[in-house]
């Protein structure tokens, strides 16, 4: 399947000094975007407690966008005391590419954030403009956690909108300390971190909470909640899963859009039910919804409420329609899907029981299946592709493609060649899915991007193809994989 990966980085300043040009020139000519690639990375970091390096390609568009952002807040950064750097490297760049496979780039740009001399790698999660990438740059090159002194000073940290995590402690020598400040610079890049000797400058704040204490701030639920464990893997645990609510809301409001993040990124089964939310009787099921949530809040499944206005995108890649709505789908981490349209409240708890004990059947996302399939590149959907590649008794050559993919659409007439080449030869079956509307629930297949193909011998062997996609090589390769003999059904089948 594809994944889905973005990371970010931000690296600063080299002086492009040349010495035969004027010095106003020079001012003109100056970027203060450090350029590094293999020969320079390794070196370069070790010199630097704080560097973000972006991992770009030049044919990346949203690259483009990035980079005069990038460059003002380079520039702007470059003044700071001390400096923060910002760096980029050519991922795209073949001796660049053993630096792409260490710092996991999986797509463009991502930044990271280097600490230590590189020692320490966080993801970049900040915004993409410049004023956004300079005020997020300058409190991770900051103390990982900010001392509260005052009530003023709670107020700036702490507000309606935001998770913030702020420890209460009698003095800031001890070993909870200690582990409290491990914990921040662990998820500074996630979440706010404050830390104070007395509890009374907090919202909710109480004379007689002394601590050690670490209290969460929340937006949602109970807005606020304690914990005493100060083992580091404890407090990570307790943050991570204090800080998602227990009904995810799904809508354009922005402030909630950081918490559909998480949703998505947790390890746990994926409840999601889409409804108009301003529909007549929607309270109803929002609260037996909820109770449900409650029920299952500690059995690995987290639930989302997804407004019909804000999920046109969800809608698409679920391969769902509007008019199936009130609907719920309950998403395994292996991909598979299980699906109620036109739900009613009493409805919800009866489905996810019956999912839980495994009497739901699986949905799979397909097109319909062709009515006339007469073209040389025969067209595969998710209902069709048992009995196209895995039934037929042939030599099937798969393209996995996206309709958006340059690459794909490079590739089509050289495919479509290959079919006509192999019209004649019964054995030989030239195919195509468009994955980005189909359910790939077949584990032979590992598709990570477009195109992806695969060849399947009539006697079951599958092979990745990994070489050139040129007409004469993709030949060759059926050539040597195919088998030389076709089981009788395929031979009737052309009949």
């Amino acid at each position: 399947m594809a994944r889905s990966v973005s990371v970010w980085f931000v690296l600063v300043a080299i002086v492009c000094s040349v010495t035969a040009i004027s010095a106003e020139e020079s001012s003109e000519s100056k970027e203060f975007v450090l350029t590094l690639d293999h020969s320079n990375f390794t070196d370069t970091v070790s010199k630097h407690k704080f560097i973000v390096v972006e991992f770009y390609a030049p044919w990346c568009g949203h690259c483009r966008n990035l980079a005069p952002e990038y460059e003002k807040a380079a520039s702007i950064l470059s003044k700071q005391d001390p400096p923060v750097i910002l760096a980029k490297v050519d991922a795209n760049e073949e001796a660049n590419k053993g630096l792409a496979n260490q710092y996991d780039v999986k797509g463009y740009p991502t930044l990271k954030i280097l600490r230590n001399g590189g020692k320490d790698v966080q993801e970049y999660k900040g915004p993409r403009e410049a004023d956004g990438i300079v005020e997020y740059l300058k409190k991770q090159s900051g103390p990982a956690s900010a001392e509260l002194k005052s009530t003023e000073d709670a107020t700036k940290l702490i507000d309606d909108k935001k998770i913030v995590v702020v420890g209460v402690f009698p003095k800031f020598s001890d070993e909870e300390f200690e582990s409290y400040i491990a914990l921040a610079e662990k998820l500074r890049s996630d979440y706010e971190f404050g830390h104070t000797l007395d509890a009374k400058h907090l919202p909710h704040g109480e004379s007689s909470v002394t601590g050690p204490v670490v209290r969460l701030f929340k937006p949602f639920d109970e807005l606020f909640v304690d914990f005493k464990d100060f083992n580091v893997e404890a407090l990570e645990k307790f943050v991570e899963e204090s800080s998602i609510p227990l009904v995810t809301l799904f809508n354009k409001d922005p402030n909630n859009h950081p918490f559909v993040i998480k949703f998505y990124n947790s390890p746990n089964v994926k409840a999601m039910l889409f409804a108009n939310l301003s529909a007549e009787g929607i309270d109803s099921l929002k609260s037996k919804y909820r109770e449900v949530a409650e029920q299952y809040k500690q059995e690995g499944i987290g639930f989302l409420l997804g407004d019909l206005e804000a999920s046109q995108a969800a809608f698409q890649y679920f391969g769902v329609q509007e008019s199936q709505v009130p609907l719920i789908i309950i998403q395994n981490n292996d991909g598979k899907k299980y699906l109620k349209p036109n739900l009613k409240a009493d409805d919800i708890a009866p489905f996810v029981k019956d999912y839980k004990e495994g009497k739901v059947p699986p949905y799979v996302k397909s097109e319909p299946v062709p009515e006339e399939n007469n073209d040389p590149v025969k067209v595969v959907v998710a209902d069709t592709l048992e009995d196209m590649v895995f039934k037929s008794g042939k030599n099937v050559l798969l393209e996995f493609y996206a309709p958006w993919c340059g690459h794909c659409k490079k590739l089509a007439p050289i495919l479509d060649e290959i079919a006509v080449h192999y019209e004649k030869d019964a054995s030989v079956l030239i195919a195509k899915l468009d994955a980005t509307v189909n359910d790939i629930v077949n584990e032979s297949f590992d598709v990570r991007g477009y195109p992806t193909i695969y060849f399947r011998s009539s006697s079951g062997n599958i092979t990745p193809y990994d070489g050139n996609r040129t007409k004469e090589d993709i030949i060759n390769f059926i050539e040597q994989n195919k088998d030389k003999t076709v089981k009788q059904e395929s031979a009737k089948d052309e009949l």
